[in-house]
């Protein structure tokens, strides 16, 4: 790959990312996901969905976690858990397409010439690694650690679409679910 591609890659890859942060930062800043988040909470279920789609980035997770928290202690744990995995698939799925179709293929064709990181990517490729990366991506995805990080491992190793939606869906469940109960014994 030519050079000047490569920095067209990266140069691509830091304007989405820096527009996403700048976003981000808007809605935390104003206030406004905040209060969309709060509007919502009254309405079990699409809040609870609206708030699992926030659960994901890393840049929306902490009001996310404070609303799931919040209609975890009025409503059903389960049902919130389930609700806000399924809204948390949503956002998975969007980074997921973006991190595998985009940033995963830039980074590989990046790093495949030096020697190390080409070991490192042969790693990727064994089996028994394939499964590591799954289970610590459904990990990561269920903590309150970023899941672009998680969904990250997933895409770099491979993961297809179908393989990733019931991964992040029972993930999710398990992250929502402890936020519940952990809201609801606070």
């Amino acid at each position: 790959m030519a050079s000047s591609n490569k920095k067209s890659f990266f140069m691509h890859d830091l304007s989405i990312i820096a527009l996403s942060v700048l976003i981000a930062l808007i809605l935390i800043k104003t206030d406004i996901l905040s209060g969309f988040l709060d509007s919502t909470s009254s309405f079990k279920f699409l809040g609870s969905f609206i708030a699992g789609m926030f659960f994901t980035s890393v840049f929306t997770t902490a009001p996310a976690i404070a609303t799931l928290g919040e209609i975890a202690q009025h409503d059903s744990v389960f049902v919130t858990a389930i609700f806000g995995a399924m809204g948390a698939v949503i956002g998975d799925i969007i980074i997921f397409q973006f991190i595998r179709d985009e940033l995963a293929v830039h980074f590989v064709e990046i790093i495949k010439h030096n020697s190390l990181w080409k070991r490192f990517h042969t790693l990727f490729r064994l089996k028994y690694f394939r499964w590591f990366t799954f289970m610590l991506g459904g990990i990561i995805i269920a903590s309150p650690f970023p899941d672009e990080l998680g969904i990250g491992l997933l895409g770099f190793a491979k993961t297809k679409t179908s393989s990733f939606i019931p991964v992040s869906l029972a993930f999710n469940f398990i992250g929502i679910l402890i936020i519940g109960l952990v809201a609801r014994t606070i």
